[in-house]
């Protein structure tokens, strides 16, 4: 008999085994796991009515409200895959993904309706509100192999039209496991904020997954604000806070106008480096040391974490989690994979459980991005003799500046170290004699010149890495996850 797994197994089970306590809370909503996962049973029985049969791909558009982790598990209780689509996203480019992933119907919360219609309608598939999916219950969830697809996720397409990763029920249930009882120790009476994304793979695995795995509570807040985030952990005894750099940065912000501040006994953060005056302020306001991690959309997401049990080391993003390999690979040998000695800058490479089964309809695209059974993730990054693993920087981001490699992140590590400094950007922009110039986009803390800026930035990083432009915004261009979008900065500033 062939073996059955499906990711749906993450609510079923602490529905069965704690059915009586709060798995979901929204506002004023508290939701029982025995009560979630029998309104997923029902909109499940909906949506095999509407003709949707194991396999098939529904598309799930939504922001972090109760509707998005109800039709969720509801499209993966009917034996069907979920294509989440960014809450950003225009017509065209949800259109893009619902074609290219061959999702056969969107779910579409009224709040993005008017994107989602037209999409789906352009698509040639039905559009339906959640709250429409009302059925008698099924019974259980159907069935699944362990390597059939179970989420599909878009990668930004920083370098060309987004490709849809798929992720199979063994990707996703073995890094929910993984990062629960291993990487971050969730205890099944936390307390988690979903402030990221519930359409994006750190919210949906780290924040959702992990914490529903072993039956604790997700608060879910549908949209970042910084003070909002502290006034409900403090109302919700949050104890656990999942969040990029940016979201970080606010709250220590916003933390300052605040008497309470919130008891945090676990901060992951990851999307982005991690600036290590960050992380020491907010162990200092807030007394919580935060975890950074590293991961992809390919990888489930979760890679590499600074883990309680074998020690954090600020700066470093960790140790591979359970049952995976990261190492150090040559990235101009691009044929087989050529690992690297310790203390070696190289591309990341990543293998196990947790690795994708390749993107959907691109064949080539998977051939290369998958080599000797090694992901290639893109980033630059070295690891020390202890196996530490330190994120670099994006392959493509990196600056040559002069036939010099110039590494954004490291710069601007060091600026943020600047009291009137509150964020920067480091990317590089085309020059006649240098191939490409340092540019720095600051948001400020207070009043400061660009030559402040500069003659900081020449005392603290070597010659040719300190920025010889400055530009100043009131705000940098961020993403539905609260990354800065560095290509929007190069465009207009380059």
């Amino acid at each position: 008999m062939n073996a059955t797994l499906s990711l749906a197994s993450i609510l079923a089970e602490p529905a069965r085994r704690r059915p009586d306590h709060i798995a979901l809370i929204e506002g004023a909503q508290r939701i029982t796991f025995a009560e979630l996962w029998r309104q997923a049973r029902e909109q499940a029985a909906a949506l095999i009515e509407l003709g949707v049969r194991s396999g098939d791909r529904v598309a799930l558009m939504g922001p972090n409200t109760t509707d998005f982790p109800r039709a969720y598990y509801a499209i993966l209780a009917a034996g069907a895959t979920v294509v989440p689509v960014h809450l950003l996203l225009t017509a065209d480019e949800a259109e893009y993904v619902l074609t290219d992933s061959g999702a056969s119907l969107l779910i579409c919360h009224e709040l993005v309706a008017p994107v989602g219609q037209v999409a789906a309608e352009r698509a040639g598939i039905r559009c339906v509100d959640p709250k429409e999916l009302v059925g008698e219950p099924i019974p259980t969830f159907v069935s699944r192999g362990p390597l059939d697809t179970a989420v599909v996720f878009y990668t930004s397409g920083t370098t060309g039209r987004p490709k849809g990763a798929e992720l199979s029920h063994l990707n996703m249930v073995m890094c929910a496991t993984v990062n629960a009882f291993d990487a971050n120790d969730v205890h099944r009476d936390d307390i988690a904020l979903g402030a990221l994304p519930l359409f994006h793979v750190f919210g949906q695995t780290v924040s959702m997954n992990s914490h529903w795995r072993v039956g604790a509570t997700l608060v879910l807040l549908p949209r970042f604000d910084a003070a909002e985030a502290i006034r409900l952990m403090n109302a919700e005894n949050v104890n656990t806070f999942h969040g990029v750099p940016t979201m970080y940065i606010g709250m220590l912000e916003a933390g300052k106008e605040f008497e309470t501040l919130p008891h945090l006994r676990l901060c992951i953060s990851g999307g982005a480096a991690l600036p290590p005056s960050v992380l020491e302020e907010f162990e200092r306001v807030f007394g919580s040391y935060i975890l950074e991690g590293y991961g992809l959309s390919e990888t489930s997401p979760t890679a590499s974490v600074n883990q309680p049990e074998l020690g954090p080391e600020a700066g470093t993003v960790g140790h591979p989690v359970w049952g995976v390999d990261v190492e150090i690979a040559d990235p101009d040998v691009r044929d087989r994979i050529e690992l690297l000695p310790p203390g070696t800058i190289g591309e990341v490479v990543v293998r196990g459980h947790n690795v994708f089964s390749g993107y959907t309809g691109r064949p080539e695209a998977t051939a290369e991005a998958v080599v000797d059974n090694w992901f290639r993730t893109g980033d630059l990054g070295t690891k020390d003799d202890k196996g530490y693993l330190r994120i670099v920087d994006r392959i493509k981001e990196m600056i040559i500046r002069g036939g010099f490699n110039v590494y954004p992140t490291e710069v601007e590590a060091a600026l943020l170290r600047h009291p009137k400094i509150a964020q920067v950007a480091i990317i590089g922009v085309p020059d006649e004699n240098y191939g490409e110039e340092i540019l720095a986009v600051v948001v400020p803390a207070e009043p400061v010149t660009a030559d402040e800026v500069i003659d900081y930035a020449r005392e603290h990083v070597a010659r040719y890495k300190y920025p010889r432009r400055v530009e100043f915004l009131d705000a940098l261009p961020l993403g539905p996850t609260h990354k800065v979008l560095k290509r929007e900065l190069k465009e207009r500033f380059a």
